[in-house]
């Protein structure tokens, strides 16, 4: 069954492609209009339903893996692993992506005022590093009711890490609470299984949407630039972390692939690793093995901090800047991308506009034009759907390596 939901997916991206460039290259208005009409339908219930899963299954599979943990003693040992791994691939994505922009040079030779037109009427408030901290810790501690409406994943998870402690910590005390979650991460599930069902009409709608409301102009300018990063992107995502994978583990990349490539392709169509956690834990349990208490702490909490593909575009993107605007970064200043690169990942899904507001940050860091975001706007969304490809196949790598330590102890 999972290999045929698998396959369907992959018709379903395949269709949704020739569908999209037929709509806006061959179709009359009548006809594109119709299908454009369609695909918005199926593409917002199917991401609807996502996000109508996500905050149950957030709350209830850390909760669930973290008092499921504390019965075999490891809690402290795989939340150091997964931390450290999560440190890992981040770093290794985030050098790769500056290395990438020092060899390859995108935008070297052009200067901003080819893009004056895009760059006049564009602000963003600047966001110094006491205010993103602020507001980054602000979203973690907060009414978990509150958390839940507004879906702040950050405050979802902490309220889910205390829940998950309690029962632990007096496992005797809340057995009954622990039996009870249980049975509702069952349930859950379930819900989750009749949405994969419905994934490759959706999957197939939002690569529709994604190819016809696409503007070719600035493709062409930043073809270098785009190239660069999705080819970097991919790299990182079918050599790196398979070999980071394979040196931990001996898991190769087919098995890799064939376990994980539900959730990479629902994470490719919706760029969201949090929309995509549903999905990510089912494909890890079932088609990977990793056990559920090891899952439900390591994916959803590596679909807010573990964010390969963004960190390696946020890095880039500063270097990509910094060629436009003819100015050489020195040692020390690439060195503060890296960090702030790695801060604003880990940060972004917690605070207003994320992405771009985070981007803003790590060029403020080093005194780049923050204007220049401007020029990233119209090709952010093609390229953020490799990222987050690439995010969410980061966090199955980690939940396999932890299990395997965790395994051999």
């Amino acid at each position: 069954m999972k290999h045929t939901t698998n396959y369907h997916i992959l018709i379903g991206a395949f269709l949704g492609l020739l569908i999209g460039i037929y709509t806006k290259s061959f179709a009359t208005e009548i006809v594109s209009s119709a299908i454009i009409y369609t695909a918005d339908l199926l593409a917002d219930i199917f991401v609807s339903a996502l996000k109508m899963i996500l905050v149950p299954v957030i709350f209830f599979s850390i909760s669930v893996g973290i008092a499921n943990l504390s019965e075999h003693k490891q809690s402290l040992r795989i939340w150091l692993l997964t931390f450290l791994f999560f440190f890992i691939s981040m770093a290794l994505a985030i050098i790769l992506g500056m290395m990438s922009m020092r060899f390859f040079e995108p935008g070297h030779g052009m200067t901003l005022t080819m893009f004056a037109e895009q760059t006049k009427d564009f602000h963003t408030s600047s966001l110094t590093l006491p205010i993103f901290f602020k507001q980054f810790l602000s979203s973690i501690f907060v009414s978990p009711l509150k958390a839940m409406s507004e879906n702040n994943i950050l405050g979802v998870i902490t309220f889910s890490i205390l829940t998950g402690f309690a029962i632990a910590g007096s496992s005797k005390e809340f057995l009954r609470v622990k039996i009870i979650f249980n049975d509702l991460l069952g349930i859950i599930m379930k819900i989750v299984a009749w949405i994969i069902r419905f994934s490759p009409a959706g999957i197939a709608a939002l690569i529709i949407k994604l190819v016809t409301q696409q503007s070719p102009d600035l493709f062409v300018t930043l073809s270098k630039f785009m190239t660069v990063i999705i080819g970097m992107t991919l790299f990182h995502g079918i050599v790196i972390l398979p070999l980071l994978l394979y040196f931990f583990t001996k898991i190769d990349v087919i098995t890799l692939w064939r376990g994980a490539r539900e959730a990479i392709m629902t994470a490719f169509a919706t760029s969201s690793s949090s929309a995509t956690i549903p999905v990510t834990l089912r494909s890890v349990e079932k088609n990977l093995n990793v056990k559920s208490d090891i899952a439900g702490f390591v994916i959803p909490i590596g679909a807010t901090m573990n964010m390969d593909g963004t960190a390696l575009y946020e890095a880039s993107a500063a270097l990509f800047i910094a060629n436009l605007s003819g100015i050489d970064l020195q040692i020390g200043q690439q060195l503060i991308i890296f960090c702030m690169a790695m801060v604003s990942a880990i940060g972004a899904p917690g605070i207003p506009s994320a992405g771009m507001v985070t981007m803003a940050m790590v060029l403020q860091s080093v005194g780049l034009p923050i204007e220049a975001l401007a020029i990233l706007l119209p090709i952010d969304r093609l390229l953020d759907t490799f990222r987050t490809a690439v995010n969410v196949e980061g966090d199955i790598v980690v939940s396999l390596i932890v299990q395997k330590f965790v395994h051999k102890s």
